[in-house]
């Protein structure tokens, strides 16, 4: 289902979301962050969909590539940043050898996962990273599930997740993160919920 509304979405997503990181000096902050404390080797956002927050990571200076589920969005992102590298992929199943990745943004991609899942999805993102690998998460906090019929001017018929920041932060420790920096802050704009943002490393015993 999420695959099949991100396909159906994917050219009116790219136009509206396009410029959202304008004027979110938080967020500019956050990515920056990243950039700054990540290890030296390459870095995947995965559930990148149009490639905006992986394009900005580029400009941060990091060796990025982009993964989403949506073959739509993957055509999209390549259109739109084609010095990038972007593939079709899961991130139940990642297509990278252990401990091989410096680092890892999962910007609003974990959103669409049913909360019980989310250990596996954490397994296998502690499974790529390298010792001390980064991993930025950035959700919506709250605590329900909220079915979508409508979304960015279509039908659509998929589930998004509002995560708590607690619960959240808990199972990336007992998937052998250490969270580094918690943000939370109020909606913003057309937002109806409060945002969440984990910094985690990757820890190897």
């Amino acid at each position: 289902m999420t695959r099949t509304a991100y396909d159906t979405v994917a050219e009116s997503y790219a136009d509206l979301v396009r410029d959202e990181l304008e004027g979110r000096h938080l967020e500019h902050a956050l990515l920056a962050t990243f950039a700054d404390r990540v290890s030296t080797g390459g870095v995947l956002e995965v559930g990148c969909g149009t490639g905006r927050i992986t394009d900005q990571l580029h400009r941060l200076g990091l060796d990025v590539a982009g993964m989403d589920l949506s073959p739509n969005m993957i055509e999209v992102a390549q259109r739109e940043h084609p010095h990038l590298r972007f593939d079709v992929g899961s991130m139940e199943a990642l297509d990278a050898g252990d401990s091989s990745l410096a680092g890892i943004v999962a910007w609003y991609s974990i959103i669409h996962t049913p909360p019980h899942q989310l250990s596996k999805i954490f397994a296998e993102l502690h499974r790529v990273l390298m010792p001390e690998g980064l991993l930025l998460l950035a959700f919506q906090a709250g605590n329900e599930r909220v079915r979508l019929e409508q979304a960015y001017g279509h039908s659509v018929s998929y589930d998004a997740y509002r995560l708590d920041p607690d619960m959240v932060a808990g199972m990336l420790v007992e998937a052998n993160f250490e969270v580094d920096v918690r943000v939370h802050r109020a909606p913003m704009g057309y937002e109806s919920t409060p945002q969440a943002f984990l910094l985690a490393r990757k820890q190897t015993s």
